[in-house]
C-alpha cells in the first residue's frame, strides 16, 4: 500500500479520485487499496476526511459509469480491443449476458463486491442495455456502502493496518530469501551430479 499512498500524499485528492478512476476500469489496482489508503492517510491528517471519502465515492461510481457508457455507446465493437478481452472474456461475456437476462440489476449489486469481475460486469451492463438509472442507482448505492465501509476501517484501525502490512512485508522479505536459498541449494546440486558423472 506504501506506493499508492505516495502517490495519493503527493497528488492529495486529485491523486486519489485518478487512483480510484484507473482501477475502476479494470486496471490491476484493487479498488479497496486506494480507498483504505485514504482512510489511513486521513487518520496521519494528510487528508480530511470530509473530502477524502466523497472524493472515493466519486472516483469509484465515475469509473464505473465510464464503463457502463462504452459499453451502451459502442456495444460489440469494443470487444475487438484486446485490453478489453483481457478483462471481458468472450466466455465470460456470455456468463453475464445470461446473468443480466437472468437477475437484472442485482448482478451489478454483487459484481460491485467482487474484485476483478467489476469492470467486466459494468461494460457487460451496458452491452445488455440495463437502463442507466436502473445501473446507476444500483452502483451507487453498492458504494456507499462498500466505500465507506473500506475508509471507516483503515481510518478507526490504522495501526493495525499498519503492523500487518509491515508482516507481509517481512513474510516476503523471507519468502524470497527462501526462494533464493532452495535456488542456490539446487543449482549447486547439479553441479555436484555433472561434477560426478564426468570422466576422470
Amino acid at each position: 500500500m506504501t506506493g499508492v499512498e505516495q502517490f495519493i500524499e503527493q497528488f492529495t485528492y486529485v491523486g486519489l479520485f485518478l487512483a480510484l478512476f484507473v482501477a475502476a476500469l479494470g486496471v490491476p489496482i484493487p479498488e479497496e487499496v486506494p480507498v483504505l489508503a485514504a482512510g489511513v492517510l486521513a487518520h496521519e491528517g494528510l487528508v480530511r476526511w470530509w473530502i477524502a471519502l466523497p472524493v472515493c465515492f466519486l472516483g469509484v461510481v465515475s469509473g464505473d459509469v465510464l464503463l457502463y457508457w462504452v459499453g451502451h455507446h459502442w456495444g460489440e465493437r469494443v470487444l475487438g480491443w484486446r485490453p478489453v478481452r483481457r478483462v471481458l472474456t468472450v466466455a465470460r461475456e456470455e456468463a453475464l449476458l445470461a446473468a443480466y437476462r437472468r437477475h437484472g440489476v442485482k448482478i451489478v449489486l454483487t459484481a460491485r463486491h467482487v474484485v476483478g469481475l467489476r469492470a467486466a460486469a459494468f461494460l457487460t451492463a451496458g452491452i445488455a442495455r440495463v437502463p442507466f438509472p436502473r445501473f446507476l442507482l444500483a452502483d451507487a448505492g453498492a458504494a456507499l456502502v462498500g466505500v465507506p465501509l473500506a475508509f471507516g476501517l483503515a481510518f478507526f484501525f490504522t495501526d493495525q493496518i499498519q503492523q500487518v502490512v509491515a508482516g507481509v512485508h517481512r513474510a516476503e522479505r523471507w519468502v524470497v530469501f527462501l526462494a533464493l536459498l532452495a535456488t542456490a541449494t539446487w543449482l549447486a546440486a547439479c553441479a555436484y551430479r555433472r561434477g560426478r558423472e564426468l570422466p576422470r
